[in-house]
């Protein structure tokens, strides 16, 4: 029987128990609105991403085809819309999610202000985002089967029993917009306990995967910028395990851990481990540290920090604010050893927070990962920091270039150039930048690709363009002709913004509160009527 049916059934069945005190609860309408509510608590939507998440990892272990993709988003209109069209274009949004970045949520969502990714904003703004984007994925579902609700009942109405079975299997197949968010918790804010805290809340919120990374917590950095300071491999495994016993602690045994790596570009430590036996992890991190010789206690200065390595003295190099330089030329090296580190500790999956978008640079090192463990992957950040464009010109050139062809017709310092766009170079960067998810995923172990920014640039841009017309010479045609008109011949919803809102669900509910006396805001006066 269609699940649709049976939850009209049982309500019928209890409105019979309550006797006539319940008689104005109709069963349809209730089953309707539970149906649009599938989710109760952001537990039940951590709990259901978890387990899809977890078998999308299985499907890219088998066939590395099968990686997923997200776009960062900072309010949830923008995840919805972006599900919302996912599902439009390709009637599924299965292998995508949203990813909440950290830095958008400095940017933009903090009561200080625009802020820089350096952990400085409110911790309960990541909470409070996961569990916005949910409230209007969730919201999405409404919408949607708003819309066969009431095609259902013009079927009704009009005796089409052939469309009225068809919709009744169409809301029993719903596809929720609900997906997994890959969700950004910087460096933890705070301690061990901070971290485990705020964990919760987000899990609480529908977070089934939290993504830490290796930085001190009170000295974070944006991973593009400079400056940034990394933790001993046992202060990271112990966010690791804070972050474990959140989930477990909650029942969500499936949560995935991203452990995020900074050390690519991270050239100095707050801090040098305890070393309790030779070649443990605090040794091997110690060892990539930049030191000098001390021959005797004059190569010492008043205050100076003195090591035993190999059998000899030796003195860490300091900044004048504290910090212990690392070697130069040792970043991939560290980084392989963290992300081994990690995942012998807890974590499921890699971030490696790299300087360009080189498929060569990153397979170097997950190969070396692989080598000791197979099956590790990557969540990789497509960023909006790199420059796309002259980054895949450039190694265009330079492999052209390797293969002895004649590079005369090229300037490989100006080729962001818009004289090089319909080049054969320009076109082979392109393809290449067009195919680097697939070629990164089969070559790379990039299980799942995301934008961290992308809507953060997107609303800058969108904004500049009607702002020129509008303000300027077009006019009202600015906004018509760039906006309402490509809304309309698009497809996309927002056009008839009072439904996207969620009027006409409103609207129905009050009929099924109210019947005949509800004040209903659809009536011929609805300038929204101009949409069809």
């Amino acid at each position: 029987m269609s699940n649709y049916i049976q939850a009209i059934d049982l309500i019928r069945d209890l409105r019979a128990e309550n006797g006539s005190a319940w008689a104005a609860i109709d069963p349809e309408s209730v089953a309707r609105m539970k149906i649009q509510n599938r989710f109760q608590t952001g537990l039940d939507i951590a709990k259901y991403t978890a387990d899809i998440m977890r078998q999308d990892m299985a499907d890219y272990d088998v066939d590395s085809s099968a990686y997923t993709q997200s776009l960062g988003c900072w309010h949830g209109f923008i995840g919805q819309q972006k599900m919302i069209s996912i599902k439009k274009h390709f009637s599924t949004v299965k292998k995508n999610y949203l990813y909440l970045s950290g830095w958008m949520v400095a940017a933009l969502r903090s009561d200080f202000g625009p802020l820089p990714d350096q952990s400085m904003h409110e911790k309960t703004s990541v909470p409070a985002l996961i569990e916005e984007l949910y409230t209007f994925l969730r919201q999405a579902d409404a919408w949607e089967l708003n819309h066969l609700y009431r095609n259902l009942d013009a079927a009704k109405e009009a005796g089409n029993e052939v469309e009225v079975a068809n919709l009744i299997k169409q809301i029993d197949n719903h596809e929720t917009h609900v997906v997994p968010i890959v969700a950004d918790i910087d460096a933890g804010f705070g301690n061990d306990e901070a971290t485990y805290l705020l964990s919760k809340k987000m899990i609480e919120a529908g977070a089934c995967c939290i993504q830490i990374e290796n930085q001190v917590s009170d000295a974070k950095q944006c991973g593009h910028q400079d400056g940034k300071v990394t933790v001993p491999h046992e202060d990271f495994i112990s966010k690791i395990n804070a972050v474990r016993y959140a989930f477990l602690e909650l029942g969500v045994d499936n949560g995935v851990i991203v452990a995020r790596t900074d050390s690519l570009g991270a050239g100095l430590t707050q801090k040098i481990p305890v070393s309790l036996s030779e070649g443990d992890l605090a040794s091997q991190y110690t060892a990539f540290i930049e030191t000098t010789d001390v021959n005797s206690p004059d190569d010492l200065a008043e205050g100076d920090m003195v090591l035993k390595q190999d059998g000899k003295l030796v003195k860490p190099v300091r900044l004048p604010n504290g910090l212990v330089k690392f070697k130069a030329g040792t970043g991939e090296d560290r980084c392989v050893l963290d992300c081994i580190t990690s995942l012998q500790h807890g974590a499921d999956l890699l971030w490696i927070e790299t300087e360009k978008p080189h498929i060569g640079q990153i397979a170097g090192m997950v190969n070396r990962i692989r080598e000791v463990i197979p099956n590790a992957k990557l969540v990789y950040n497509n960023s909006p920091s790199f420059n796309w464009t002259l980054s895949f010109r450039q190694q265009v050139f330079d492999t052209w270039r390797e293969n002895g062809r004649d590079m005369d017709a090229y300037t490989r310092d100006d080729l962001m150039n818009v004289a090089y766009d319909e080049t054969e170079l320009g076109r082979k960067a392109d393809e290449k930048i067009q195919n680097f998810q697939r070629e990164a995923a089969a070559e790379a172990g990039i299980f799942h690709h995301l934008i961290t920014l992308p809507t953060y640039h997107t609303a800058a841009l969108s904004t500049d363009v009607l702002a020129k017309g509008y303000f300027g010479d077009e006019g009202m045609l600015a906004y018509v002709k760039g906006v309402q008109r490509e809304e309309i011949r698009r497809g996309i919803a927002t056009v008839k913004h009072q439904d996207m809102a969620g009027s006409n669900i409103g609207d129905d509910h009050k009929g099924y509160f109210a019947g005949e006396k509800a004040l209903k805001a659809e009536g011929k006066d609805n300038t929204m009527k101009q949409f069809g």
